[in-house]
């Protein structure tokens, strides 16, 4: 588990692509394997990131549209966390 902690750490991490970027990128990944962990989490962290709820919106349209119609079900999810961590702002990103 360490080990797959460091490979997130360093594949997130500022290169030729930024933080933000990696994370919407994740999300839509996320959505596209219709993984709801990796979803919540990836909407978290793309917030935490600094993405705004447009980027995290249009995100999800891109993972609907190379994901098809499965994807539309895992896109709402993503768009149910984001709502919940806009509701919950108090918490921590």
């Amino acid at each position: 588990m360490a080990g797959f902690g460091e490979l997130h750490v360093n594949a997130v991490a500022k290169g030729a692509l930024d933080n933000k970027t990696k994370e919407l990128i994740a999300l839509s990944i996320a959505i596209s394997v219709r993984c709801n962990g990796c979803i919540a989490f990836h909407v978290h962290d793309a917030l935490k990131a600094g993405a705004n709820r447009q980027e995290i919106v249009e995100t999800i349209g891109v993972a609907i549209l190379m994901g098809g119609g499965p994807s539309m079900v895992y896109g709402c999810e993503a768009l149910e966390a984001l709502e919940q961590f806009e509701l919950n702002q108090d918490l921590p990103l």
